[in-house]
């Protein structure tokens, strides 16, 4: 993965096009959330493309904790600032924020370790849908509106024993729905391995908004669609 031919830089800061965010988010990530399509009239850029960027210019720390804020459209520049700091935040040339981290611990800038370890989490944020989602909406008895499908990244969060690994992947521990109404809140914690054994955990949070009562020919069919959609992209590339 080359991070550089998801964004564009310039004097105005880093952006994202349309089509750069969704190759991301199919291409690597094999996420197929319609939000990042680029006919998509509610279009925003892959929370994990933003995760991904922080890695590539700050390196990547024992602990780090990221919220995210604010969904990012198309072509907004973005300001990330030069800065060694335990707490940086993203923002636009108005001062709106769109993403905090907070980090501490030994940093790793190391190429190999932060493209390997970043394309295993997005990979596996990316089946967040079929393989998670469906899964807790179908035992809580809930759903996501299936004609304005709502899921938003909120929070993320890693704590590594250990830098010098190779082959990271991801491993989901636990996964919970809390429904207070029409919010869910979802939270996955996985375990981080390597060819050399465990060495870390991390917790995803997302929140699901437009909650109703499950229907299950309806919640299949969605699921259907983004499964045949998905199918039908691999098979143009």
């Amino acid at each position: 993965m080359k991070i550089t031919d998801y964004f564009s830089e310039d004097a105005d800061g880093i952006q994202f096009s349309r089509q750069q965010a969704s190759d991301f988010a199919k291409q690597v990530a094999d996420d197929f959330n319609p939000i990042h399509d680029p006919d998509s009239k509610r279009f925003c850029v892959p929370g994990d493309l933003l995760f991904a960027v922080v890695l590539s210019r700050y390196g990547l720390s024992e602990k780090m904790h990221f919220n995210f804020s604010g969904l990012v459209s198309d072509g907004v520049p973005l300001h990330f600032p030069d800065s060694d700091a335990n707490e940086i935040t993203i923002t636009d040339r108005q001062g709106k924020e769109y993403l905090n981290f907070e980090r501490s611990g030994a940093i790793s800038n190391e190429t190999s370790l932060i493209s390997n370890l970043t394309q295993s989490y997005v990979a596996f944020s990316g089946n967040n849908f079929q393989h998670v989602l469906v899964p807790l909406m179908r035992d809580n008895d809930v759903m996501i509106n299936p004609d304005r499908p709502l899921v938003i990244y909120e929070s993320m969060s890693v704590d590594l024993d250990r830098l010098d690994v190779t082959s990271p992947q991801l491993v989901l521990e636990k996964s919970t729905l809390d429904v207070n109404g029409r919010r869910g809140k979802v939270r996955m914690q996985f375990r981080l391995i390597s060819d050399q054994g465990d060495f870390g955990r991390g917790e995803k949070s997302m929140i699901l908004s437009g909650l109703r009562p499950a229907n299950p020919a309806a919640l299949q069919g969605m699921l259907d669609d983004y499964i045949s959609f998905k199918a039908a992209y691999s098979k143009s590339v």
